[in-house]
């Protein structure tokens, strides 16, 4: 017999005490308390190649979120972030903070959009030279950032060098300078604890913005499968070598499914049905990287009725904090 598919949160409209509003980005929702505190609320959308898919992927919320949260406190001692508490399995509440308009990406090696760019020729990207004679999947000889600008919901985030970001005073010399130093840091400190569960951190991005006092903190997710590319380190070199693909920890084996499905997120494309039993699959997948990313097991939270839940336990903290 089937198992019925878990419930899931694709969409939520909550109104807490002294709350001022809502965002909704992709994947997560932030609301504003009294313009002191976010409350972010991570769904269980699914978004590939910039594109909210139908359907959402049972436990994908709570996995994402608690990854984030073991991440933040495992680098806190090298970079400040913004958290405060996780009083749910979803949920996350920090300082308000004024995000930066950009996103600061970093690869360690050549793969997706780095390896997509190669292919076509290009040896620079966001104007940071990338060595001849590379295959998919190399490392490079030292990590590069590569920034992008923070797209709206259904806009693609664009590629952008530093050169440009400092020019259009999108960011301050001087804090860009901090966001660097901030992404190479936690770059460093996310390799060494990928190395420890087998793995390779390939890429990632993280987000930061200004706490009211004016402090640059890391923000929204970390080393998570939705924002960064994880291979396995056992059997990486002999595949290399003979010219294989990698065994990954990531979404890009959604993105890959989309792409055999003619799906790529362009003009007069449609995401195709996915059915109750490949939905089922990628909730699966995304267990499989909770556990392999933290070591720990997945404990599945109840979903009964997961909006009353949130919204209690989030009620609750607020009551006492």
């Amino acid at each position: 017999m089937a198992t019925k598919t878990a419930a899931t949160i694709t969409d939520t409209n909550f109104n807490f005490p002294n709350q001022k509003s809502v965002y909704k980005g992709k994947v997560r929702e932030v609301y504003n308390i009294n313009d002191e505190l976010l409350v972010m609320i991570a769904s269980d959308r699914l978004s590939a190649f910039d594109v909210v898919m139908p359907k959402g992927i049972p436990f994908k919320g709570q996995i994402l979120n608690q990854i984030a949260t073991q991440m933040m406190a495992a680098t806190e001692d090298i970079v400040p972030n913004w958290l405060i508490a996780t009083p749910d399995p979803n949920v996350a509440i920090g300082h308000l903070c004024e995000p930066f308009k950009v996103e600061m990406v970093i690869r360690g090696y050549m793969s997706g959009h780095a390896a997509r760019e190669y292919k076509a020729g290009k040896r620079l990207l966001c104007g940071v030279a990338m060595p001849e004679g590379m295959k998919e999947n190399d490392k490079f000889p030292t990590p590069i950032i590569t920034p992008a600008t923070k797209a709206e919901m259904g806009d693609h985030d664009e590629d952008i060098s530093r050169e440009d970001i400092i020019s259009k005073n999108i960011v301050s010399l001087a804090d860009y300078e901090v966001l660097e130093q901030y992404t190479k840091a936690l770059f460093e400190r996310g390799t060494e604890l990928a190395a420890q569960r087998g793995l390779i951190l390939v890429d990632t991005k993280y987000e930061f913005g200004k706490t009211k006092d004016g402090k640059i903190v890391l923000i929204d997710e970390i080393h998570t499968p939705d924002s960064s590319r994880y291979f396995y380190a056992d059997g990486y070199q002999e595949r290399q070598e003979k010219g294989e693909a990698q065994k990954q920890l990531s979404k890009e084996f959604v993105r890959q499914w989309l792409i055999s499905n003619n799906f790529q997120g362009l003009e007069g494309q449609t995401v195709p049905e996915m059915s109750d039993e490949y939905i089922e699959s990628v909730s699966e997948r995304y267990i499989e990287l909770y556990e392999n990313i933290t070591g720990q097991s997945f404990e599945k939270a109840n979903t009964t009725d997961i909006m009353t839940r949130i919204e209690n336990n989030v009620v609750e903290w607020m009551k006492n904090n």
